[in-house]
This record gives C-alpha cells, structure tokens and sequence, in this order.
C-alpha cells in the first residue's frame, strides 16, 4: 500500500539545541503539510518497544538513553511520494556523508545524534504513526 504520509521524529538533540523551528521551517518549505504533531517524551519502555527491531545491537542501550533524555517532537507529514522524499530531504543517516542543505547536514552531529527520523517504508509510516497517535489525533 502505498501512501502520500510519513512520520517523522525530532530528537532530543534536535530540541536541545533549539532547532525544532527551523527544521519545521524546511519540511514546510520543502512542500509537507503537517497531518498531525505532537511533543512527547518517550519512557525508557516506549524507547525499547519503538526501537525493539535493533534491541539485539550492541548500541541498542545507548539509543534508548539518548531517546529518553529529553522530549521530542512526532509528526505526520503528507505530500505526494512522501517517503522518498522525506529520506532525501532528511539526508544519510551519517551526517558527515549528508548532501549539502539536509536537514542531518545541517543539524546533526553525528549518526547517533542525527536531529531527525524519517520512515523508510509505508508500511513503517503505519506502524510509526500508530505508536504515536491515536486514530482520532490524525484528522
């Protein structure tokens, strides 16, 4: 199934270092139009279940930590091919290896403290999205 929708996740770093609005600013400007947003802070147990896919890696411990340690902000965005060009506007998951002018490029610091998440397939917008939000929160 394919869809016009992704979810996205600004990180703690992100927050931390004040450049929620500007990165909103470019998923704006880059043509998403944002379905539903919210701030949240994961709890250690929704960190573990969000991320239990790469609960057997060796940095699956420091990935929780760093989703806890502050609040972030969760999003559904929409616009035409929205996955791929979500992954494209967010930049390689290294930001040392992100095109000039994507957001990792811009706001990241490193792959484990890369600013945002962006779903690399429909079927993980689903479950992302789900996590997050209530049916009723999406319209």
């Amino acid at each position: 199934m394919i869809t016009n929708r992704t979810f996205t996740m600004l990180k703690p770093d992100a927050l931390e270092k004040g450049n929620t609005g500007a990165i909103l600013e470019k998923i704006n400007a880059a043509g998403f139009r944002i379905v539903a947003m919210k701030m949240t802070h994961m709890t250690k147990r929704d960190a573990e279940t969000f991320y239990a896919v790469h609960n057997q890696k060796p940095f699956f411990g420091e990935l929780v930590t760093y989703m806890t340690r502050g609040p972030i902000v969760v999003a559904i965005l929409e616009k035409n091919n929205a996955v791929e060009d979500f992954r494209v506007l967010i930049g390689a998951t290294n930001p040392e290896d992100a095109a000039a002018g994507t957001i990792r490029k811009l706001y990241a610091t490193s792959i484990g403290e890369n600013a945002v998440h962006g779903s690399d397939s429909d079927e993980n917008v689903a479950i992302e999205s789900a996590f997050h939000f209530s049916g009723r929160e999406l319209f």
